[in-house]
């Protein structure tokens, strides 16, 4: 499981490298997002949650029963969308109410 930049996507911002918590994602001299090395990724998929472009995302392998698909957000009001893109072509969003999904 890592992250996949997608470099023609990536606006530049650097919000994924300040959100990343082990310090992995570093802006080429391009300016634009890069990891540093796909094995240090730990999978929090805090960089997917703050890029604003969707230019980051979460590779699901087929190890985890991912079969091959990529993962991303995206932010509607306090609904936060999981969108799994399957490799058939096909979409699955898994909406979650971000200020009720912490309850207990």
């Amino acid at each position: 499981m890592s992250i996949r930049i997608d470099a023609a996507a990536c606006i530049g911002c650097g919000r994924c490298t300040e959100i990343c918590p082990g310090s992995l994602i570093l802006r080429g001299a391009d300016g634009k997002a890069r990891l540093r090395d796909v094995r240090d990724c730990w999978g929090c998929t805090s960089c997917l949650k703050e890029c604003p472009v969707h230019a980051i995302r979460f590779y699901l392998g087929a190890d985890i029963g991912g079969r091959g698909s990529e993962l991303h957000t995206e932010q509607q009001g306090n609904i936060l969308h999981w969108i799994i893109d399957l490799p058939d072509g096909t979409r699955r969003d898994i909406p979650v109410n971000q200020k009720e999904s912490n309850r207990y």
